[in-house]
């Protein structure tokens, strides 16, 4: 666990002033109140007003007293200055630093307005508790810590201590919150299931790549092989039987961060790690990894849908444009009927004779059987192209449909329903 963790620049920057003080900042940290001109008014001289005021300020916008040799920018000065109606504010400060009310007026801020130094008792008890619990659901960077328990610090009026030793607090904290997540997670499993994700990090005899990396590579072609894969990835992972608890004190942040660790990091650098830190990834990647693994195969599994019904429809549309002829001339031959058929000025019993003598019978009967086989119905679900194309998944689709069990995801079920649908109607088709 690193402890020296900030840059030179926030070590620098750390409980000093840096950066443009705007009019906002200065409203809001450097305003003296009627309370805080009643604590100045008391004090002798110019410079030791200035200088009381300058104290007050800094500690409330930085959370900690400025040193003799800070420099305190010079809108600061000006800002209070013209508050306290001081003039040659700069030559002030630095009679008042060479002065000695310096300590005095500090133990006087702090008994007045309440502020408490880090080594408190009750400080370390309540900041302990919240770092903890922050740390616990998933910000754990000690970056981002170390900036949020300053701002707990400042709101709390808090002292701020050197950077090294909060640097030191947190990291200690951190290493006690990493050491319970990997306990808790390597408890969920029994020696069996231990067993069988230490062999992930395994080579199998004549592979060149871990078991690991083959269930972490996903699909990347859509084709009925592909799918057939990602099925058995799939049921690879849920045979390593890893089941979280129901209620479990893992936040799932952490357990997604240990779970992309595990997907990304090399399967030496996972084999160095402590036992229980690698149990506890190789558990948060097998949860992870067989929500993963579902999606997987469900986006194959439509993508493979979707191609076939593309391609059925462009070949219903190639078999449209080759027959386009077929059908106007047996059209044609239909109007010509309808027409002498509806014509009032024939009697009814001579329209059957009358057509028959125009248009044959065996004629209008092939014109007949033509417009029926070339019409597409309103519920046109294009069943003979979909036969052709269909044949690459039919040879795999009873296996599939044994072994696909997405449990409780409404699209795996809309998904194998259609699968099922299909295989139906082209079977009615068939007989």
């Amino acid at each position: 666990m690193p402890v020296n963790f900030l840059s030179e620049e926030q070590r620098a920057n750390y409980g000093n002033y840096s950066g443009e003080l705007t009019k906002e900042i200065l409203a809001r940290y450097f305003h003296l109140d009627d309370f805080d001109r009643l604590n100045i008014s008391e004090k002798r001289g110019e410079y030791n007003r200035l200088g009381y005021a300058v104290l007050l300020c800094t500690v409330r916008y930085l959370g900690r007293f400025p040193d003799v040799t800070a420099i305190i920018p010079v809108a600061v000065i000006d800002f209070l200055s013209e508050q306290l109606h001081i003039e040659r504010g700069i030559e002030q400060i630095n009679i008042y630093n060479s002065g000695k009310q310096r300590r005095q007026h500090i133990d006087e801020i702090i008994k007045i307005y309440g502020y408490t130094e880090f080594t408190d008792a009750r400080v370390a008890f309540l900041l302990t508790r919240w770092l903890y619990s922050l740390c616990w659901t998933g910000t754990s960077r000690p970056g981002i810590l170390f900036e949020r328990c300053t701002g707990w610090l400042l709101s709390h009026k808090v002292l701020l201590p050197g950077y090294s030793l909060l640097e030191r607090y947190i990291a200690r904290l951190r290493s006690r919150v990493e050491n319970r997540l990997w306990q808790s997670l390597a408890g969920c499993i029994d020696d069996t299931q231990a067993e069988r994700l230490q062999e992930l990090l395994s080579v199998p005899s004549g592979s060149r790549y871990s078991l690991l990396d083959q269930l972490r590579t996903g699909p990347t072609k859509v084709n009925a092989t592909s799918l057939v894969q990602a099925i058995g990835r799939l049921q690879t992972i849920r045979s390593l039987g890893v089941k979280l608890p129901a209620i479990t004190p893992v936040s799932d942040t952490r357990i997604a961060a240990l779970a992309r660790y595990a997907s990304t990091a090399k399967t030496t650098a996972l084999q160095r790690l402590p036992e229980k830190r690698k149990l506890a990834t190789l558990v948060a990647f097998s949860c992870c990894m067989e929500a993963t693994a579902q999606d997987d195969a469900l986006e194959l599994l439509e993508a493979l849908l979707r191609d076939l019904f593309n391609e059925a429809v462009q070949a219903d549309k190639r078999n449209r444009q080759r027959t386009i002829k077929d059908l106007d001339r047996a059209a044609e031959i239909l109007a010509k009927a309808c027409r002498m058929l509806l014509d009032d000025k024939l009697p009814d019993g001579d329209i059957r004779d009358n057509i028959f003598n125009i248009i044959p019978a065996d004629v209008l009967k092939h014109a007949v059987n033509n417009v029926t086989s070339l019409i597409r119905p309103a519920n046109n679900v294009y069943f003979n192209e979909l036969d052709a194309k269909f044949k690459t998944v039919r040879r795999f689709l009873p296996d599939l449909l044994s072994r696909i069990h997405f449990e409780g995801n409404a699209s795996a079920k809309a998904l194998v329903e259609a699968l099922c649908w299909i295989e139906a109607n082209l079977k009615k088709k068939d007989r």
